[in-house]
């Protein structure tokens, strides 16, 4: 068997005239940060204050020594390395690296082959310079900020984005092994698991490398069942398997996500030479494109997809953890989501995501690393994005979560609508990757999942890219230049962005800022508001329903914060009444990478905004929205779930019977003499609608706290219509969390807010009284909040 030796742990971080211990997997960023040579780089503008580090050339040193068996070979193997690397061991250079996004394997065998330690050094230019050195050799493209990163295969939004700093990472970033073998390993695997009528069926490559030629044999066992031996001649095996009856993984509300333990052994005689185990599910998945139409087919079944985007959740990705991608992914599966897109600025996250995923029945939409800029597609890129490209599409062929690849961000959509090389400088721009080179690539090593060649997109330069009539579509005039009414005046088939901005928890907010006062456009909170003219956009979206008079930084945090909410609302709602019309919502954006005003639903620190309660409702599985609709307004009842729902509809005072069909809407038509405030009411299900402008009277609340064990329960009673209740936990402690975020309460009801701590805290029930911590609309616009 391989015999490995993990080369995680301590090394040392040169840089000019600097020494300080180092942690690998890690980068040069949390290496000086734990040394204490620079500032954290999230606090106030210290983003600043460390952007030398990304202009400086780095190198990691260690001694190594082979201290395992005695093997025939021994290799050096990096799964990560950030970015432009050389590598040398013994003082013999190995070779380098120009890309983040792949991993790299040296022989190593006669430099350890003695073993007495060997000093390794792994030397790592700026990424700047060799950005740079590019732009100058191809000629300068177009792109949406100012910075290099369509010249260097690298997490783009190291380099900064509209809700993320610019800080660009130098490291040794993901796991490094010493492995030794003998006569042969397993050099990939590459499972293919799909599913038709019951039947499971297994498409597998694999490929060996050897130290001599020897008859070996693949076995292929799908948990403790054999599904076969076969010879494998050469360096590769194909080979398709029938897995039997199988049951097949769902997404989440279709069925349970099954999965099987899938084991290839690579066999010489009877000796195991190399094992390679994973687990994985059997699953169909295509994209029905019927007259322009998106809409995701799994196990043959239309699904309604419940998106949120994802970005790297730290912007230096080396932090991130298992329990941490967990914790993230489980926070979106209890929101109601259903797929995660993994956007096209970021990374090819790791194996614990994909399979974090799996185990929850989260799809997962892969973007191909490309986003909002023209590429070069002249060497020495295009070599690298296909290298790039097979490793990943090979890597990620276990996961049943991922059902798509798609080519790109924006960049389709934005060279025409730019236009970018309006003056024709420069002759590519990376149509040839998004429309030829990637989907050969997914042709040839993954045709089990569709491929799409980018977001948005309308299936051909027929139709203008960001159609809302063909394909999906990414809507962003409403919040740059629109108010959030304006959702309702389309219906696209297929909404894979769009979102409204809001600053982050309270607490998060001011542990990032010194200010003082900390105010909505004091230098630190701007700071941390990255989006052009953003501070701006939330005053105009304000201004509309809530008057553009000046208001305290609480009450402008508050409003902001529920103006985010009822803008996504508002765009989700209407959108899901229009199923299968519009057949998906894919929020931007799940998560934040450092403390920042965006339009993430989950901050930087980790904490809950209101938005993400509001999640939970949104794409509930059965819920109730009132929309307008040919003059008047409709109950649009809906159902994503696999039997009818079947009831007693009130709508105000009036009721009827319903029964609405599996994973379908219905719409029922509202009476004109329901009032000004119209409910609706089915079950469980609520919806409130307001006809017309009301008076913010005061409600009369009741505020009733009993401690109990972990925390707090707020009991709030009202009197009179109470709109847009809050607790803002943070403010009572840091580390206390609530379930739920804004409730409405019609006169004479109820609600109980639980607060609690993970920590062994005793939660004063005296601070929910406290300033901001419990308030209301009515208070907030009549400015007596408690």
């Amino acid at each position: 068997m391989i015999s490995v030796q993990d080369l995680a742990g301590a090394w040392e971080l040169h840089g000019d005239k600097l020494t300080v211990p180092a942690t690998v997997p890690g980068c040069v960023h949390t290496d000086l940060l734990d040394a204490g040579r620079i500032p954290d780089p999230f606090l106030d503008d210290n983003e600043h204050a460390v952007a030398w580090v990304g202009r400086a050339d780095w190198t990691y040193r260690r001694e190594v020594a082979w201290t395992g068996p005695a093997h025939e070979r021994i290799d050096l193997v990096f799964d990560g390395l950030d970015t432009v690397a050389t590598v040398e061991l013994g003082g013999a250079t190995l070779g380098s690296s120009r890309n983040m996004h792949r991993g790299f394997r040296y022989d190593v065998t006669a430099l350890l082959d003695g073993g007495a330690p060997q000093p390794l050094a792994v030397h790592f230019e700026s990424a700047y310079a060799e950005a740079e050195r590019v732009r100058g050799l191809l000629g300068a493209r177009d792109n949406a900020y100012p910075e290099p990163f369509n010249f260097i295969r690298k997490m783009a939004c190291s380099f900064g984005w509209d809700w993320g700093p610019t800080l660009v990472t130098a490291g040794i970033w993901r796991p490094v092994r010493l492995e030794g073998w003998s006569t042969a390993r397993l050099a990939g695997v590459r499972p293919l698991a799909t599913f038709d009528g019951g039947t499971g069926r297994l498409d597998i490559t694999v490929g060996v490398e050897r130290t001599r030629e020897r008859d070996l044999r693949v076995r292929v066992l799908l948990g403790d069942r054999a599904l076969g031996v076969r010879k494998i001649d050469g360096l590769e095996l194909q080979a398709t398997f029938d897995a039997g009856d199988v049951t097949p993984w769902n997404p989440r509300g279709y069925g349970d996500p099954a999965l099987y333990a899938l084991t290839v052994e690579l066999l010489d005689g009877d000796t195991v030479l190399d094992r390679w185990e994973r687990h994985t599910g059997f699953r169909s998945v295509a994209i029905d494109r019927t007259g322009g139409g998106f809409v995701f087919q799994v196990n043959g079944e239309p699904v309604f997809v419940k998106g949120v985007n994802w970005i790297p959740d730290d912007i230096f990705p080396s932090r991130m953890t298992r329990e941490r991608y967990e914790r993230r992914l489980r926070e979106a599966a209890d929101a109601g989501v259903n797929l995660i897109r993994v956007w096209g600025g970021g990374i090819y996250e790791s194996r614990d995501f994909y399979e974090v995923c799996d185990e929850l029945g989260l799809m997962v939409w892969q973007d191909f690393l490309f986003a909002c800029a023209d590429y070069p597609e002249e060497e020495p890129l295009f070599s690298e994005v296909v290298a790039e490209a097979r490793e990943n599409v090979a890597r990620l062929a276990p996961h049943p979560s991922l059902i798509t690849w798609s080519g790109n961000n924006e960049n389709l959509w934005l060279h025409q609508a730019m236009p970018w090389n309006a003056d024709g400088a420069y002759e590519t721009w990376g149509e040839k990757y998004y429309l030829q080179t990637l989907p050969a690539i997914v042709a040839e090593l993954d045709p089990s999942r569709p491929y799409q060649a980018g977001s948005p997109w309308s299936g051909s330069w027929e139709h203008e890219p960001n159609s809302t009539e063909h394909g999906t579509f990414h809507s962003w005039e409403v919040w740059n230049r629109e108010d959030y009414l304006n959702y309702r005046n389309s219906t696209p088939r297929f909404v894979a962005e769009f979102g409204w901005q809001a600053p982050p928890a309270w607490t998060t907010l001011r542990d990032a800022v010194s200010d003082d006062p900390m105010l909505p456009d004091s230098p630190g909170v701007l700071h941390h508001q990255k989006a052009e003219d953003g501070n701006g956009k939330l005053a105009r979206g304000l201004a509309p329903h809530f008057g553009s008079g000046e208001k305290s930084t609480e009450a402008w945090h508050y409003l902001t914060q529920l103006n985010q909410v009822r803008a996504v609302r508002t765009g989700v709602e209407h959108w899901r009444s229009h199923w299968p019309h519009t057949a998906g919502t894919i929020l931007w954006q799940l998560n934040d990478l450092w403390p920042v005003t965006s339009w993430a639903a989950i901050d930087g620190a980790g904490r809950y905004k209101p938005l993400y309660f509001a999640l939970r409702e949104m794409y509930a599985s059965r819920m109730l929205t009132i929309q307008p609709r040919d003059g008047g307004l409709v109950v649009a009842v809906i159902n994503d779930e696999p039997t009818a729902w079947t009831g007693t509809l009130v709508v105000s005072s009036e009721s009827q019977q319903v029964s609405v069909a599996p994973r379908s809407v219905t719409l029922v038509p509202v009476s004109s003499s329901s009032g000004e405030v119209v409910v609706a009411r089915l079950d469980e299900a609520r919806a409130v609608h307001f006809t017309t402008d009301f008076s913010y009277d005061d409600p009369a609340l009741t505020i009733d706290v009993e401690s109990v064990p972990g925390g707090l329960d707020v009991r709030v009673h009202a009197l009179g219509l109470a709109r847009d209740v809050l607790v803002q936990p943070d403010r009572i402690h840091p580390s206390a969390t609530v379930d739920k975020g804004f409730v409405t309460l019609l006169p004479g009801e109820s609600t109980v807010f639980h607060v609690r701590t993970p920590l062994d805290v005793d939660l004063d029930p005296a601070l929910v009284k406290a300033p901001w911590v419990l308030t209301d609309l009515s208070s907030v616009m009549h400015g007596t909040t408690r």
